[in-house]
């Protein structure tokens, strides 16, 4: 069962919802020598001097690091009454963990709980309600692996609409498929299933990543989620093409390869997990990393120019490496194109292709 509950910590003795904030991306990777626990003191210290409540958590690491991570945040935190979505994604560098990406908001926070467990946290901003989900795995692990994604979305929608959105609001999400190599076909056929009885009210299918990564709940995929409905009229989302790509639906996936928000506080641009494909669907550069690295940045800096966004804009950015050993060549890519301040996490997580090495999503926002 869902059910609503306003964080008292954000929102002490005010109704629900009604004192706007700043929207705020943060990006933690750990410093040399720094276990996960330091690492966990640095996020609530930000979080504090900012006075900002946290949305959602996406945390990159070994499975086994996901406990002590959660029991470090309750004892700097009292509870973890956010969302936490944890992809098994090893870090490329020998640290504890990859690193985390919060999002977090200095106005009221409602949560949402359901079945015992904080799945998601709405804030209003800029003239737009607003819900991140995440932590979301199927409640039958025991199905195959296309009912498992069919039940998930499925039961999304109760969680939405006690929210007071729907499916139909989603505008981002985020996919990580346990073995995604061995199904990625399954998988779309069931997720384009679900959205074909959707009327998106953007008219456009939600911005997404879809990557290979183990889950703590060893269910079949967990995802994370963004919706998003305005209140006045200057608020709006929509779809961003990609301007040198297809669109993702003209070979099988059904997302759009960005997103854009717009309010009165500022913009926000997602960009879908890219990667080396070429405009007709077919991967380029095959066995050469260095290549795909090249094309995918060029294809992600088309669609923030087409925006009026650049590189230095992201306000949080991932980067999903097949093969670990091959993040130094991305790094080199940063440093030549001097971007190594900007927010990002690097870890491995299998690609949607076998033949594709290199992934990237990102978020640009201004304010």
């Amino acid at each position: 069962m869902s059910s609503l509950a306003v964080n008292p910590a954000a929102a002490p003795g005010r109704a629900p919802v009604t004192q706007e904030g700043k929207l705020l991306s943060l990006t933690f990777q750990p410093l040399p020598g720094e276990g996960t626990p330091d690492l966990c003191r640095r996020l609530a210290a930000q979080l504090r001097d900012r006075s900002a409540t946290p949305l959602h958590l996406l945390a990159y690491g070994p499975r086994s690091a996901s406990v002590p991570t959660r029991d470090a945040l309750r004892n700097l935190f009292g509870r973890v009454d956010w969302p936490i979505t944890w992809v098994e994604g090893s870090p490329c560098g020998g640290q504890s963990v990859a690193g985390f990406q919060v999002h977090a908001f200095t106005g009221d926070v409602l949560r949402i709980v359901f079945d015992g467990h904080f799945v998601g946290s709405v804030f209003t901003d800029g003239g737009a309600r607003q819900c991140l989900l995440g932590g979301l795995t199927p409640p039958d692990t025991t199905l195959v692996r296309p009912e498992q994604t069919r039940r998930m979305l499925e039961n999304i929608q109760p969680i939405l609409a006690e929210a007071g959105f729907e499916l139909a609001d989603l505008v981002r999400t985020w996919f990580f498929l346990e073995d995604i190599l061995s199904w990625y076909d399954d998988f779309n056929r069931a997720r384009t299933a679900i959205y074909s009885g959707v009327k998106f009210r953007t008219g456009s299918l939600p911005a997404s990543t879809g990557v290979g990564a183990r889950n703590p709940a060893g269910a079949a995929l967990a995802l994370a989620a963004w919706a998003f409905r305005p209140i006045d009229q200057d608020s709006y989302a929509e779809e961003v093409a990609s301007p040198l790509q297809c669109p993702a639906p003209a070979y099988g996936s059904s997302f759009s390869r960005a997103m854009e928000i717009s309010t009165n506080t500022g913009r926000r641009l997602f960009i879908s997990g890219t990667a080396s494909i070429a405009p007709g669907g077919k991967t380029l550069w095959v066995d050469d990393v260095r290549r795909q690295v090249e094309l995918t940045m060029d294809v992600v800096e088309a669609m923030l120019r087409a925006r009026g966004f650049s590189f230095h804009d992201l306000a949080r950015a991932t980067a999903y490496f097949r093969h670990p050993a091959d993040a130094p060549v991305f790094a080199e890519w940063l440093a030549a194109n001097q971007l190594t301040k900007i927010p990002i996490v690097s870890t491995q997580c299998d690609v949607c292709r076998d033949d594709l090495l290199f992934e990237l999503e990102a978020e640009a926002a201004t304010e």
